[in-house]
């Protein structure tokens, strides 16, 4: 229960930060990454932000014995990057640049009352339903999450 308290806070401070740096504004979205036309360079600082942020905070966060609220971290190992990944960033790229969403500012924008954020979240249910439905009769195998450090 604790876990999901602590859940709910960091989601909605997540959304409060991509609220107020702009991230759930479509336009904005969809003018940063127009690289070769009106470029809007403005969430450069965002993303530079945010990285550089975690970039420091994990260097102490990770020397910790586990989180405050768990029994363990949970981290990618896998290291080779194989078709599977290419072809899921792809997607999820032209899916980016087609909505000017992605999954959490696309769940953010709902408190603006427009259809394209609640559009862009059925679709993305649909899209992960349907690679369920491909893992099921064995195309494509789906990513191994099993490895995690203690």
């Amino acid at each position: 229960m604790k876990q999901n308290g602590i859940a709910l806070i960091s989601g909605l401070l997540f959304g409060l930060g991509l609220g107020l740096s702009q991230m759930i504004d479509r336009d904005r979205v969809l003018g940063f990454l127009d690289i070769a036309g009106r470029w809007d360079p403005t969430l450069l600082f965002v993303l530079g932000g945010a990285v550089g942020v975690t970039i420091i905070a994990f260097r102490f966060v990770l020397r910790l014995p586990h989180p405050w609220f768990a029994e363990k971290f949970y981290l990618p190992t896998k290291r080779d990057i194989d078709l599977p990944l290419v072809l899921g960033a792809a997607i999820f790229g032209v899916g980016w640049g087609i909505s000017g969403y992605c999954p959490g500012p696309g769940i953010t924008a709902w408190v603006l009352g427009i259809w394209n954020p609640v559009l862009f979240m059925l679709s993305f249910v649909i899209g992960s339903l349907a690679y369920k439905g491909l893992t099921a009769i064995g195309h494509p195998p789906l990513p191994d999450l099993s490895h995690t450090k203690k």
